[in-house]
């Protein structure tokens, strides 16, 4: 069974394949890629979190990139993903565009000096070569994930000298892109979907292409991630069809494919990754057609909720499109963000996700068939941004032991959830938040798997309002069924995350018999009995 999202992303899926079917539907097997669990390395985290190896405000240290692939050695990572910038300056000695001419145009147009990682590779440095090194002593197998159109600190591009802009424009701006403002999709450059820049232009095509082919051709790479996420905005739509996206794009990746293979060292192949967006309904606009890009020579399909740790999404819908591609699932750090308190990046507080959290969107993974999982922007779990994002931990880095290991998570205690996670532009229909009005029923389709002999025991329901409950009353339903409710709103397992919990004054909750709950979907519906409209944003159901 499937709700209506999912029957509206899987219509459009077909959709999409139609209005691409220029590229051959017709799949030869060929061997999928062996890996579990992907790790993605940002990079910026060695400086912007403090962690056991680099303390607040410490200069850059070589050792210090080399501790962001130790600490994941022998926790079950097999593929390391470094993310070396935003996908506009090389991180590299590059000849395509030299560290020396770009960090004397920075500093002539904007007085801005290089960062930490500028200064390491203006001595001489190559961050790419340093951590494939790494990864080969430490037994990760190395791969660059290279992002497509980054949208970070564009809105500075204007500024004089003198103007006090962000301390990561040196990575976020360049020559290329401040000299073509006609490049922009448009011309707002407070909207990240209009600073990024229109790939319906070669030109635009052709400047990321060169990075890549001199990744490719100078450094024994494994593997290659195209993020398609960072940002996820490439074209104007109105003046593009389907079609015209969805060849560009499969193009790119051909060209691609057809570079690492010329490119390849010792007949060994490379893989080919793409960083993807974890709904149906976004493929369209950025020009993805799964099935016509593994055609293409695509072997992974990295599933990304963008930002979060997600469990409901079209998963299952976008692994059936493209069957000889290994897919993925993106996990993050985070499933549900809160308001900045003032402006910047990354002020916000966030709800951190829990292992149980991620383990059960594991399961229900491999349960549709997938692959294996993935993780994204992982450590910030660390102090980062202000003190308000607090109380800080270390990453639960012991997840790994487990995410590649089917059987295993098939046997764990179950915490599924629904929160806002990733509001995605191109679903119309947001789960979460939502407000109920008195007297009337709001329903959640909740996708479950059963664990290993069936649900036992049973569980709780939860919900968590916006504001306070005062006196209201609450009624729910499972399946259509009436649930008891219970005075036990407690963390169902250990939560050392406080920020953004609930307490008394916001959750209500229910027993949950084990003969209700199904393999595949569920109905979930609640109710306001009594009481002011207020607006929902998390719920959960705890099973074992």
């Amino acid at each position: 069974m499937i709700d209506r999202r999912q029957f509206i992303g899987i219509a459009a899926g077909s959709a999409l394949l139609a209005g691409c079917g220029k590229f051959s539907s017709a799949q030869s097997p060929r061997r999928k890629a062996p890996f579990r669990v992907l790790y993605s390395n940002d990079t910026t985290n060695i400086l912007s979190c403090t962690s056991p190896w680099h303390k607040r405000g410490e200069a850059f240290r070589p050792e210090m990139l080399e501790a962001t692939v130790d600490e994941v050695a022998g926790t079950g990572v097999d593929a390391h993903l470094l993310q070396p910038g935003l996908g506009w300056v090389p991180w590299w000695q590059s000849k395509v565009y030299p560290p020396a001419e770009h960090y004397r145009w920075l500093k002539e147009t904007y007085g801005v000096k290089p960062d930490g990682f500028g200064q390491y590779v203006l001595a001489g440095g190559d961050l790419v070569q340093l951590f494939i090194d790494r990864c080969r002593k430490r037994g990760q197998v190395p791969f660059i994930s290279f992002r497509l159109n980054d949208g970070h600190h564009k809105e500075w591009v204007n500024s004089k000298p003198g103007d006090k802009i962000s301390g990561g424009a040196g990575q976020g701006l360049c020559k290329f892109y401040a000299a073509h403002p006609d490049y922009r999709i448009g011309p707002d450059l407070k909207d990240w979907s209009q600073r990024v820049q229109n790939w319906t232009i070669p030109e635009v095509r052709a400047y990321k292409f060169s990075l890549i082919r001199e990744l490719c051709e100078n450094y024994d790479l494994d593997g290659l991630e195209l993020d398609f996420l960072r940002m996820f905005s490439f074209f104007q739509l109105d003046k593009t069809s389907a079609q015209q996206r969805c060849e560009i794009m499969t193009g790119f990746v051909r060209d691609v494919r057809a570079l690492l293979d010329r490119t390849s060292r010792g007949g060994k192949h490379r893989w080919l990754c793409a960083r993807i967006p974890c709904y149906v309904a976004a493929l369209d606009p950025l020009g993805l057609d799964p099935r016509a890009l593994s055609d293409a020579g695509l072997d992974m399909l990295n599933v990304s909720t963008n930002y979060f740790t997600v469990q409901q999404t079209d998963f299952a819908a976008i692994r059936r499109m493209a069957p000889n591609a290994s897919a993925y699932l993106e996990l993050c750090h985070t499933t549900w963000n809160g308001k900045s308190p003032r402006p910047g990046y990354d002020q916000f507080p966030f709800r951190r996700a829990t292992p149980e959290q991620m383990q059960t969107a594991a399961h229900l993974v491999y349960s549709r068939g997938g692959d294996g999982m993935s993780a994204f922007n992982f450590v910030y779990y660390r102090e980062s941004g202000g003190p308000e994002r607090g109380p800080f931990n270390e990453p639960p880095f012991h997840v790994f032991n487990h995410l590649g290991d089917p059987a295993w998570l098939a046997r764990q205690p179950q915490h599924w959830f629904i929160a806002s996670g990733w509001k995605c532009p191109f679903v119309k229909e947001q789960i979460l938040p939502r407000k109920i009005a008195p007297q009337q029923d709001e329903a959640f389709a909740i996708n479950l798997a059963p664990p290993t002999g069936g649900w036992q025991y049973g569980g709780r329901l939860r919900i968590q309002t916006e504001s306070s409950l005062g006196d209201s009353r609450f009624s729910a339903r499972l399946n259509g069924v009436e649930l008891k409710s219970t005075e036990d709103i407690s963390e169902p397992y250990p939560n050392p995350y406080p920020p953004l919990l609930g307490d008394k004054d916001n959750l209500r909750a229910w027993l949950v018999p084990a003969a209700l709950p199904r393999d595949g979907e569920n109905r979930i519906a609640v109710t306001l009995e009594t009481g002011t409209a207020i607006r929902l944003v998390f719920l959960d159901l705890a099973l074992s």
